[in-house]
């Protein structure tokens, strides 16, 4: 699993952390101001990459969390069936298969390039 740590301080709209050891893309980010005893605090709403599904946390602003490497890559569509793709990475050569999400389902055609994210594992295609 390829992550590495931040500070909740450091955390911006539109980039990733791992919520529930799923890779998020922060949607909301709100911070507290400190109270008289207490430190800032921040509220973080996110959606799943893989899952769509939305989630949110409150941490304090020192509190580390974990920040998923997450890599765009271009691959060449293969062969293709109802459900699946087989792909090869452009850079690395490599072959595998992947499932093919319901809008790309018309779009696709053996020898055209894709784009997928690879992060902590697991593969997705993005656009076609």
């Amino acid at each position: 699993m390829s992550v590495t740590v931040a500070e909740v301080r450091e955390l911006r709209v539109n980039r990733y952390m791992m919520i529930d050891n799923e890779p998020c893309k922060i949607v909301s980010l709100s911070t507290s101001k400190p109270g008289k005893h207490g430190e800032a605090k921040a509220r973080i709403e996110a959606i799943g990459i893989f899952d769509n599904q939305k989630r949110s946390v409150v941490h304090p602003v020192k509190h580390k969390v974990q920040v998923p490497m997450i890599s765009k890559r271009t691959a060449q569509v293969l062969s293709f069936s109802e459900t699946l793709a087989q792909l090869m990475d452009l850079e690395n050569y490599e072959t595998f298969e992947l499932p093919i999400p319901e809008d790309f389902k018309d779009k696709l055609t053996p020898g055209e390039n894709i784009q997928y994210i690879d992060a902590v594992g697991r593969r997705m295609i993005t656009r076609a």
